[in-house]
């Protein structure tokens, strides 16, 4: 069995390392639906417990992947989904997180995911339009009813993560965070530790950029996210790939992959952070969940933080219009 992590103080008890399931519907290349169907499915028998999805990957397709695959597991498995997006003609339209709206997004999802209860669920991006405390009043009836057990924010900064907190118990922030994303550290972070909110970080392989196998923006295909991702283009790739050899250096050292290097970082900043790395190939998977496995020294963790701080990250994390979503 995996190593078990806690989210926040109200016992929500999942995996030490999650599946990200975005992937296996959108942004990096076609999906592959019978080999994401057995990831899933070698997930589950090694003992990953925790799955990550949300209503706009797709949209809804990757709900809809996740109920059929997963239904037979379902007393054993944890399922997070996210709402907070305004979707038309099948495609994400701004943000929407009314109480009205929460409602209706959560009742899709149950229905997708084939299931009775959303283990934990998210507000995807916070809408400015929208007092947090109401959308948050909203998701706090749901579990009343019974349809959700936990409540996440994803992206959110400082003072809505205090608000919402101080309507009812968040359990976990996602957020992205790795080696070479380290926006959440000054402030973010210690705030989850003070109120007891665990953190759940997303593309903690630098979607791709840290595993060792990436290539410029131009050599990916149109489907493909990271050919419009800044941090893959141009001089930024040059730098960056300059920034991270470290990773590859140490695994090296520790007859590893740099994958399984930048998990291991995760893993040992904080003993409530979950990382979901995304992957639809079952290989992935097992190189992946290795990195629970890996030891590394005080003189590691040191080694791979002042590398990057040296040799600064380039370009950022998403283009203009995306960073406009995300709450700091």
């Amino acid at each position: 069995m995996l190593e078990k992590r806690k989210l926040g103080k109200q016992g929500l008890e999942v995996s030490a390392l999650g599946l990200g399931c975005m992937g296996m519907s959108q942004s990096y290349g076609v999906p592959n639906d019978p080999e994401s169907i057995k990831t899933l499915h070698r997930a589950v028998e090694l003992g990953v417990t925790f799955f990550d999805t949300a209503e706009v990957y797709g949209p809804f397709t990757n709900e809809e992947l996740i109920g059929r695959a997963l239904k037979p597991f379902r007393n054993k498995i944890i399922i997070a989904t996210k709402f907070g997006f305004h979707i038309q003609d099948g495609k994400m339209n701004g943000v929407n997180s009314k109480p009205t709206h929460v409602k209706e997004a959560v009742e899709g999802s149950l229905r997708r995911l084939q299931t009775d209860h959303i283990d934990l669920l998210y507000q995807h991006r916070v809408d400015p339009n929208v007092p947090i405390e109401e959308t948050v009043g909203a998701m706090a009836e749901l579990i009343k009813e019974g349809k959700v057990r936990y409540l996440g924010l994803s992206e959110a900064g400082i003072a809505n993560i205090q608000k919402a907190h101080a309507i009812h118990p968040i359990s976990a922030l996602q957020s992205e965070y790795s080696i070479w994303e380290r926006n959440l550290e000054k402030d973010i972070i210690p705030l989850l530790n003070k109120l007891g909110i665990g953190l759940v970080p997303f593309s903690p392989l630098g979607r791709g950029f840290l595993t060792g196998t990436a290539k410029r923006a131009e050599e990916y295909p149109e489907n493909d996210f990271r050919r419009i991702d800044p941090r893959y283009q141009g001089d930024n790739y040059d730098a960056n790939m300059r920034a991270v050899s470290v990773v590859h250096d140490i695994a090296k050292e520790k007859n590893a992959t740099p994958s399984q290097i930048a998990l291991a970082w995760i893993l040992h900043k904080g003993n409530d952070f979950v990382p979901i790395p995304g992957t639809k190939r079952p290989a992935y998977l097992e190189e992946n969940l290795q990195s629970l496995k890996i030891v590394l020294t005080t003189a590691d963790i040191h080694k791979l933080d002042d590398a990057i701080k040296l040799n600064k990250i380039a370009g950022p994390r998403y283009n203009e219009q995306l960073m406009k979503h995300v709450d700091r």
